[in-house]
């Protein structure tokens, strides 16, 4: 079902009679529809736990194109974010919830490792440093986020030949003692959604069944 947090942040939400374990999903910067629905549902069933996943603009939902988007995300605020995360966490229902980004949210998946509300957290291909674009004074460095938090409950999922985790970052990323398992020869984007050319059928199977492991 879709929902709206307490800070009115849209959120689609589907709870496991039951479940003592909680997950929040950051979706890609294209936010919320009917592919993180499927990824809602998956989690949920598949998985057995009580699933929210979250819009990454908040209460903005009427963003166009990806030129548009990629403008907005310098707006966004890090404590924005946290907050509708936490309400997230509280929304599942569970005492232990874990956290699962894609892209621009994998990257606040690296900013959530000092969330209390987090024991486990699993980035898929998430920028390491913020883009140059991006920057705001609103917007903490991820790495210095993994730094000041708990870098052990971090899996990070990279892909080799991805642009936007340039091997330099990798390897600031893995120094922290954040777990990376790195994929040969896979792009940005190659496990969560199957309409994208750089989709790697086989990897994207393996690297969601890490995920799995390390979460639930």
């Amino acid at each position: 079902m879709q929902m709206n947090l307490p800070s009115g942040t849209p959120a689609e939400v589907h709870l496991v009679d039951g479940a003592t374990r909680g997950l929040v999903v950051f979706p890609d910067i294209f936010g919320l529809r009917p592919l993180f629905t499927e990824h809602v549902q998956r989690f949920a069933t598949e998985w057995g736990v009580s699933t929210v996943a979250i819009e990454p603009f908040g209460s903005r939902t009427s963003l166009g194109d990806i030129d548009e988007r990629f403008a907005a995300v310098p707006h966004l605020r890090d404590r924005d974010r946290f907050r509708d995360l936490e309400e997230a966490a509280s929304a599942t229902g569970c005492s232990s919830v874990g956290l699962i980004g894609f892209c621009m949210g994998g990257m606040y998946c690296f900013k959530s490792a000092g969330l209390a509300c987090f024991d486990r957290i699993v980035s898929f291909y998430g920028m390491i440093h913020t883009p140059e674009q991006w920057a705001s004074p609103d917007q903490g460095d991820p790495l210095e986020y993994v730094r000041g938090g708990d870098a052990s409950k971090v899996l990070a999922i990279i892909g080799s030949l991805d642009t936007w985790t340039p091997p330099a970052h990798v390897r600031e990323l893995r120094d922290t003692g954040v777990t990376v398992v790195e994929y040969s020869r896979a792009e940005h984007g190659f496990a969560h959604d199957a309409s994208r050319p750089a989709h790697r059928p086989d990897d994207a199977a393996d690297a969601f069944a890490r995920a799995r492991a390390w979460l639930t």
